[in-house]
């Protein structure tokens, strides 16, 4: 997707962005800047109910030790 830098450092997120990420007028979102100069935009406001189906169902369930677990070692990945 791409979108154009206005004069006033503004840009429109394209309408199916903003459809993917469940966004709408006066949401707030965050930029993530990574190291690499990866940016990650995130939805800040949106309830909880507006999330549901983002995120794909586990074929399997998983404790939380073992959430705990991946978590742990994608922190390590990333020191």
């Amino acid at each position: 997707m791409l979108s154009t830098l206005t004069s006033k450092g503004q840009v429109t997120l394209p309408k199916a962005l903003r459809e993917r990420l469940h966004l709408r007028t006066g949401d707030k979102v965050e930029f993530l800047i990574h190291e690499d100069g990866r940016v990650e935009l995130l939805p800040v406001t949106a309830p909880v109910t507006r999330l549901k189906g983002m995120v794909p169902r586990p074929k399997r369930s998983v404790s939380i030790e073992g959430m705990e677990t991946a978590i742990r070692r994608r922190a390590q990945d990333h020191e």
